[in-house]
């Protein structure tokens, strides 16, 4: 078996006991009561204006924060009715001494509490120079899922490259905070030299990689990651090849 092959069994492995050992939710914070202020404020089933309101919570009643992320903010009604409000709405409530509630402006305390993750990156991809674009979707604040769509330039062919991985964030809140990934993709190869003759391909791939990201301001973050991919070659020769790429991404 080649080694990054084997490599890849043994992260496997390594990955999906650590996502199993991961809360699958995220950490609630100590929970404080607000009154609201507003005819009434609604209450949505996730932290988004896409997801439905299910609960309306009226004047003089009162909300527990459980959590926020970004924008959101996780609360408690009454004994059962457990949702999501936005910030705007947040503001339409009063504090125990009858105040307006204070809502600090997105920053390194709401990193660690993201949904959304999107970005662009460039490095090198073994020989050749790589571009790419990727978005991730943050199920816990330890595990997300991302796609990314990738360009590999070279001297004699041009490449397309898509990948969906899985992404495991053991210190999510960490202002530089490591990451390890696990993913498959496709790659489009096609000739750019009339002098050396090389047929178009469509290969599958597997990867492993290992990265950083750190909190730079308001929204954005710097990201730099290395990656073993396996490209199951239409020959049987699989190839192996190792890539590194270094960008930003900005986070909601």
């Amino acid at each position: 078996m080649p080694v990054k092959g084997a490599v890849h069994i043994l992260f496997t492995c390594i990955f999906i006991l650590g996502a199993l050992q991961m809360s699958t939710a995220r950490a609630a914070e100590a929970w404080q009561s607000l009154e609201v202020a507003d005819p009434y404020i609604e209450m949505h089933t996730g932290p988004g204006i896409g997801y439905p309101v299910f609960f309306v919570i009226e004047r003089g009643k009162t909300l527990q924060v459980i959590k926020r992320r970004t924008d959101w903010f996780k609360v408690r009604a009454g004994k059962d009715k457990i949702g999501w409000i936005s910030r705007a709405e947040m503001r339409q409530t009063l504090t125990a001494s009858g105040e307006r509630t204070k809502l600090k402006t997105l920053a390194a305390d709401d990193y660690s509490g993201r949904t959304w993750e999107a970005g662009v990156l460039g490095g090198g991809f073994q020989h050749s120079t790589v571009m790419t674009v990727y978005t991730g979707y943050y199920f816990t604040d330890n595990f997300s899922a991302e796609l990314s769509l990738s360009q590999i330039l070279s001297g004699f062919s041009s490449s397309t490259f898509a990948n969906i991985n899985l992404a495991l964030e053991p210190f999510p809140e960490w202002a530089i905070s490591p990451y390890f990934t696990l993913g498959t993709g496709v790659i489009s190869t096609r000739s750019r030299s009339s002098l050396v003759k090389s047929r178009d391909s469509t290969d599958r791939s597997s990867n492993v990689g290992i990265g950083v990201r750190m909190y730079f301001t308001k929204q954005f973050l710097i990201r730099l990651e290395v990656k073993d991919y396996v490209l199951f070659t239409s020959n049987n020769n699989n190839e192996e090849v190792t890539e590194w790429k270094l960008g930003f991404g900005v986070f909601f």
